[in-house]
């Protein structure tokens, strides 16, 4: 499968000279997307990409994505649970 983005040629060009490979950038950008938005799962991105499991992990770190955060709910109910004690 392809996916072609259409982009001026003034900044096509501009990017190609900025961006080292601008192809595989935007393929990992996407990809990586996807996966914080959980349409695809870290072995997909991983197989996507050619990577291994530690390469992959190494990638999203780069990118500032962190699988061990807690989620918005969990921090709430930690708080509310804190507040709970606390009232005590």
């Amino acid at each position: 499968m392809s996916v072609c983005i259409n982009l001026p040629s003034a900044l096509e060009a501009h990017l190609r000279r900025e961006v080292v490979d601008l192809d595989q950038t935007a393929k990992e950008a996407l990809l990586i997307d996807l996966y914080r938005r959980s349409t695809i799962t870290h072995h997909e991105l991983g197989l996507t990409l050619g990577l291994d499991r530690f390469q992959t992990e190494e990638l999203l770190s780069k990118h500032g994505v962190v699988d061990d955060l807690p989620s918005l709910d969990t921090v709430m109910n930690q708080a509310a649970r804190l507040e709970q004690l606390r009232a005590k």
